[in-house]
């Protein structure tokens, strides 16, 4: 959506020629020109608002039609999905809905299928949906039934995993917390009020989406569904209770008639009518339990999570491309990406516990709605070779097999025999012959001999040969685009906005010129506490309703206790068994330390003094486990004894105590977030020279910056905490710096991936950036509010948008000619070869156009983007041809020919065109309120 609004933007300029104003432009023209670029800018947001609305209305219409579809069944057989009788290769792309904002899923749907995905996948959150049981929750980012009706208007299918356990590194796996309260429930077993439960839920989700006529045989776009996820995995733990689940499962799910194939992930023993698909990094060897389903990939690992203080995970896109076409090369049918949009965990969704808020998994969309180049652009390529190769790959039910050399084989799909394969044209074998042939050594290319032919394999990689001929797609051979996204600083966060008017921006500052604060309270706030005897299970307490909990308690101290460690030169602790996820100590009102672990014990030196002391234990929640067997024994807090020791007459058992409970965060309970609460607070003016305290909040206003590149909050100058802007919760900040070793300087994409492969970020903290969605934003004055724990520089932060202003490619002569070619008239007739056909360079800007072209060389240019060198070969009229086929445009094509650039030296040398572009900023265009 944002996309296509820029490009409206800027081709619906003001006009220049006098013949072509309206009489507003006329009127304009006699405007003092001091004022006239302001005006023209302030009609041209009211028109583009208006185009807006237009298009919102027509996203609304089609959503709302009740038929996307005409209907159809949807059946297997043991080679694929059978759409309407048919079979079909199909490709999927991952998508959490709550991880985005409804006002982002229009431009995330266009560009997932503008990527060559025919389904969407996700789960649904039971605990976003239902948060108290029986009450339901379908509205703003949780508006399922609006999503899935987005996904058919815009012709995809959908892949719907209702679960109703999720995993997905999502808060609780996607319980309700309330699940655990149930009394004698037992988590994903053969448990009585755990089933009555979950197929409540699952009845629920499957009644909505017929009641809206969403499956396919209504016309709809819901082709699968997925009951539990991936069960495989803890079900011995459960014994014959865990093999009778699985039954059950299953035939609750099938009497609930859907009237759609049923899919359980990593399940070996999933009933008959049950599909059973892989999940991980590689699937290709994959085979389900019986004959009669298809070879089905419901999560190919695209990239990983990440955790606070870790390294952050990235998957090199050769490696993804060779992992899919080894699935499709070897019998797959359906793959889906997980994730092909990550987005980001608002709130308190975030599982782990210890995940980050940002769920990018280096997916080809990012966090921020942008193009992953050049993942996003390899897989497209891919994506177009594989649909290439669908006829043939549907029409026998298994391939023919041949080795090629030690570590090279090939799988070939053909009605017809090899020998007749090799004298077939090209328009006789384009819909009936595909072959694909990989290289499966991790280190060295291969040149192999197929159908009398040679090809060369680079190491790790799979040719595709969409007729039996002609490589269309090579795996390692990466020719799309690389886009290089910053951070920029566009406008500071101030109260005062005289200092925000456009011209100041020539003048950036980082420092907020008003911030106002308050202390959190550190002793019992409310009426709502109440006092119980021991220690009491954090969630048994909250039941989530806030991460943190406070216990309190009292301890008297004699004179001969103080007498007892003078004299013998020691000190009290406290000691706790097992603390997780966060723990602060605090005796009299001071904060005496601090503990950080997942179950981990916890020995804290004291100071106390003669008579009652009063002792505080804050404990804090950073996401909720969400995978493992025994959820609901998990817990957080603490386990075990606290204990005080050092005392003359011995250890206290503190956990016998009496001990008073405060749930939450007073700031938290008076929601002094919200703009409507926050004057409530009793804010004062924090100077410049301000100290840094812990537990305390922070306030300020902002101005959105111009533009429609996405916004983000640098927080890195704070420590810990949660951040709200205009009261929506953005989520949990933390700066733990990542390990300074582990991660390497290039990142080979030979070999088998683990997530350990190819991390980034050493010796930085794993997330300073932090969504801040347009939609939650107004044009100025918005409100930041943060909850700060450890101590924090709020002057520091500064608003920055995203985007990719450097964009590069490098195609050499040996690159294959664009895949769309494969589809002229001329090819498919035989009037032309594909080996005719020159390759070709794509450049393209995602929300602007190309203003220069920085560094272009056809030759043999060196170096990667942003660090090109020319070689001894250079055509010298390179930057010339390049500047005049891209400047001023959104995207470009240039072929990679001699002719092209005039330039035929270097006979016997492959040559490469090298480009280094910018692109105009989406600020250039103004912000669209």
């Amino acid at each position: 959506m944002a996309g296509f609004i820029g490009d409206l933007l800027l081709e619906n300029r003001p006009p220049c020629s006098g013949s072509e104003l309206s009489p507003v432009s006329l009127h304009l023209q006699e405007t003092p020109p001091s004022s006239l670029s302001k005006l023209r800018s302030k009609m041209l947001r009211i028109r583009m608002f208006f185009r807006f609305f237009s298009l919102v209305l027509l996203i609304n219409n089609l959503v709302g039609s009740a038929e996307f579809f005409k209907p159809f069944n949807v059946s297997y057989d043991h080679r694929a999905l059978l759409i309407d009788g048919k079979r079909r290769m199909l490709i999927s792309a991952g998508i959490h809905y709550p991880r985005a904002t409804p006002e982002m899923w229009p431009e995330l749907v266009s560009k997932i299928k503008e990527g060559g995905a025919d389904v969407i996948q996700t789960y649904v959150f039971w605990n976003g949906h239902e948060p108290v049981r029986g009450q339901y929750n379908f509205e703003g980012r949780y508006d399922i039934v609006k999503f899935v009706k987005l996904v058919g208007s815009s012709g995809l299918y959908l892949h719907l995993r209702i679960g109703p356990y999720v995993c997905a590194e999502w808060n609780f796996g996607g319980f309700p917390v309330w699940l655990r309260n149930i009394p004698g429930i037992e988590f994903r077993t053969d448990n009585e009020p755990f089933k009555e439960e979950m197929q409540r839920f699952v009845k629920k989700m499957v009644d909505l989406m017929r009641e809206e006529r969403l499956l396919s045989w209504q016309g709809g776009p819901i082709i699968m569904l997925q009951i539990e996820n991936e069960y495989g995995n803890i079900e011995s733990t459960f014994g014959q209770r865990g093999k009778d689940y699985v039954k059950w499962a299953a035939k609750m799910a099938t009497g609930l008639g859907a009237g759609v194939p049923w899919v359980m992930c990593r399940q070996t023993d999933a009933p008959e009518n049950i599909l059973d698909a892989c999940n991980g990094y590689y699937c290709d060897g994959f085979r389900p339990n019986s004959y009669g389903k298809p070879v089905l990939w419901t999560e190919d690992w695209i990239g990983w999570y990440t955790s606070w203080g870790g390294r952050v995970p990235q998957r090199p896109v050769e490696d993804v491309a060779f992992a899919v076409a080894r699935f499709f090369q070897r019998g797959g049918s359906f793959q889906n990406y997980y994730m092909y949009f990550g987005g980001t965990n608002f709130g308190r969704t975030s599982g782990g516990p210890f995940y980050i808020t940002s769920y990018d998994y280096d997916a080809p969309i990012d966090e921020y709605g942008l193009l992953s180049q050049p993942k996003w652009g390899h897989l497209k390529d891919l994506h177009h070779a594989i649909k290439l190769c669908e006829p043939a790959l549907v029409a026998v039910d298994s391939p023919e097999y041949m080795k090629l050399g030690p570590k090279q084989e090939a799988h070939v799909y053909s009605e017809k025999s090899l020998l007749e394969v090799i004298n077939l044209t090209r328009s006789e074998s384009q819909t009936k012959c595909a072959a694909f042939l990989a290289n499966i050594d991790e280190h060295k290319a291969a040149t192999v001999t197929f159908l009398g032919q040679a090809y060369n394999l680079p190491p790790w990689s799979v040719s595709i040969l969409p007729d039996c001929k002609n490589t269309g797609y090579n795996s390692a051979k990466v020719g799309t685009q690389t886009s290089i996204k910053t951070m920029e600083f566009t406008l500071p966060l101030a109260t005062d906005n005289s200092v925000n008017q456009p011209n100041s921006q020539n003048h950036p500052s980082s420092i907020s010129k008003k911030w106002m604060t308050v202390k959190e309270v550190i002793s019992v706030w409310s009426g709502n506490n109440f006092t119980s005897q021991g220690i009491l299970e954090h969630l048994n307490v909250t039941n989530d309703q806030s991460d943190y909990l406070w216990y309190f308690t009292r301890i008297h101290i004699s004179d001969d206790d103080i007498s007892y460690w003078e004299a013998n030169e020691v000190a009290p602790a406290l000691t706790i068994d097992n603390v997780r996820d966060v723990v602060h100590v605090f005796v009299n009102g001071q904060l005496t330390g601090s503990k950080v672990g997942r179950w981990v014990k916890m020995v804290q030196p004291i100071n106390l003094l003669q008579g009652k002391n009063e002792l505080v234990l804050l404990s804090e929640t950073v996401g909720l486990q969400n995978y493992g067997a025994f959820l609901e024994k998990d817990g957080a807090g603490f386990k075990g004894q606290i204990s005080l020791t050092g005392l003359k007459n011995g250890d206290v058992d503190l956990s016998k105590s009496l001990w008073t409970y405060q749930v939450g965060l007073k700031g938290e309970f008076l929601k002094i977030y919200t703009s409507d609460k926050t004057e409530e607070a009793g804010w004062t003016d924090l100077t410049l020279d301000a100290i840094p305290t812990t537990f305390t909040w922070y306030k300020t206003y902002f101005d959105t910056p111009g533009g429609l590149d996405p916004v983000a909050l640098d927080l890195g100058s704070m420590g810990k905490g949660q951040a709200w802007v205009n009261g929506h919760h953005i989520g949990r900040y933390w700066t733990l710096v990542a390990p300074k070793d582990g991660c390497q300087s290039t990142c080979d994409y030979r070999g088998t991936y683990n997530s350990g492969k190819c991390v980034t970020n050493c010796g930085n903290p794993t997330q300073i950036w932090y969504h801040v969605p347009r939609s939650w934003l107004k044009a100025s004055n918005n409100l930041l509010v943060l909850f700060e724990e450890t101590g924090g520089n709020p002057f520091a932060i500064s608003i920055k948008t995203r985007s990719s202003q450097t964009i590069c490619a490098q195609v050499s002569e040996s690159h294959y000619p664009p895949l769309r070619m494969w589809s002229e008239p001329d090819l498919i007739k035989g009037n032309l070869s594909i080996t005719d056909v020159a390759p070709r360079m794509h450049l393209q800007c995602e929300k602007g156009r190309i203003m220069s072209i920085v560094f272009a060389s056809y030759g043999t240019p060196s170096g990667s983007c942003q660090k090109f060198s020319l070689g001894k070969c250079h055509a010298p009229d390179s930057l010339s041809v390049v500047s005049r086929a891209c400047e001023g445009r959104t995207s470009c094509f240039i072929d990679i020919s001699n002719a092209v650039f005039g330039f035929d030296s270097c006979r016997g040398t492959t040559k490469t065109l090298a480009v280094e572009a910018r692109c105009t900023s989406s600020s250039d265009t103004g912000f669209l309120y």
